[in-house]
């Protein structure tokens, strides 16, 4: 199965862990999301994040690979509860793009048992989400 659906970022702290060097440094950041479409709900996310080019002027002009575990919380192409993504992605050029990975066992409700993976993109155009899955 298939959805697809658009998000938006609801909150974002991030502080620096280490400034390896003015250019360099890692982060944590907390974000919280709102998801519509075929998604729809919210997810909180914790990600750890590695900037090769930190520009403090204008950060779409930073690059970026980060790591992150999202925890959604809603309905899936009508089905509610809640389950686990495994993000793993990059920011360049002022785009985020990123792999996606449900951790096993993390499903919740009519959620249970899900696994599949999936991706996002979000850019100056929006922020779109898809999500393959399937249930054991």
């Amino acid at each position: 199965m298939k959805a697809k659906g658009t998000y938006t970022v609801k909150k974002w702290e991030e502080s620096t862990n280490r400034q390896m060097t003015p250019e360099t440094k890692m982060t944590k950041a907390s974000v919280e999301y709102s998801f519509s479409g075929e998604i729809e709900g919210k997810a909180v996310v914790e990600y750890l994040m590695f900037y090769s080019q930190f520009d403090p002027n204008d950060q779409h002009k930073s690059s970026a690979s980060y790591v992150g575990l999202i925890l959604f919380d809603g309905t899936l192409s009508g089905a509610s509860g809640s389950f686990v993504l495994e993000d793993n992605g990059t920011f360049d050029a002022g785009t985020a793009k990123s792999m996606l990975r449900i951790a096993r066992g993390s499903g919740t409700g009519q959620l249970k048992g899900i696994h599949g993976t999936g991706m996002y993109l979000a850019n100056r155009e929006g922020c779109h989400f898809e999500l393959d899955f399937d249930f054991t």
